[in-house]
């Protein structure tokens, strides 16, 4: 579960004031608006990396307003997939257990069951410049998932991909998050993968969030 109360927030001229919402266990939230409209802000508010001047985030039943973002259990994927460009997809998959100080035993065993779920169990020790479009992408998505997220937040994930990828990954997200019921917000402009994806849709609109 996802749930916001009267978020307000300022960025220099730009504010977003009164922000509530809400998105049961398990649904897949589809949020639209307007370039500029403050769609990417309100999601890395919820994400914990940008500060709120008011209000509360909620996420599984826990007030984590004023968490810092490792202790907010929300997997977050920007636009780009962010991968480390040094690191190995194994490593990657790996490093937020790494960094929470899983024992190696279950760091592998996780890492295999996301790489097999996700299809990318054969590109574990290729670098990302050597990985497709739709390959970052799984890599991006599985990096979040080995730690078992309480919620995620996909900020345009697929509007880098060519139409074929599009509707891959779209089939990829059906398959993984939704099947499993993982709480979503999901930023896009492509009202395609906002019907095929979306049990809720909220559009940010004039400062505030309303739905069709």
């Amino acid at each position: 579960m996802i749930r916001v109360d009267n978020l307000s927030m300022t960025q220099g001229e730009f504010s977003l004031e009164g922000i509530s919402f809400h998105i049961p266990e398990g649904r897949h939230a589809v949020l639209t608006g307007k370039s500029g409209c403050g769609k990417t802000s309100l999601l890395e508010a919820v994400c914990g990396l940008r500060p709120i001047q008011a209000g509360t985030i909620t996420i599984a039943g826990q007030d984590i307003t004023t968490k810092r973002p490792a202790e907010r259990r929300i997997g977050y994927v920007p636009q780009d997939g962010a991968l480390f460009p040094n690191y190995r997809v194994g490593e990657q998959l790996a490093f937020g257990m790494i960094v929470h100080r899983y024992d190696s035993k279950i760091i592998a065993e996780r890492v295999e069951e996301v790489a097999t779920l996700l299809g990318i169990d054969h590109l574990l020790d290729r670098y990302p410049d050597k990985l497709s479009g739709g390959e970052i992408q799984r890599v991006a998505l599985g990096r979040v998932l080995t730690l078992k997220p309480h919620a995620l937040c996909l900020d345009e994930p697929l509007s880098a991909l060519d139409w074929d990828t599009h509707e891959e990954i779209c089939d990829l997200l059906l398959n993984t998050i939704k099947k499993q019921r993982i709480t979503t917000l999901h930023i896009t402009h492509n009202r395609f993968e906002a019907q095929k994806l979306a049990d809720i849709e909220f559009i940010l609109k004039d400062g505030k969030i309303v739905q069709p």
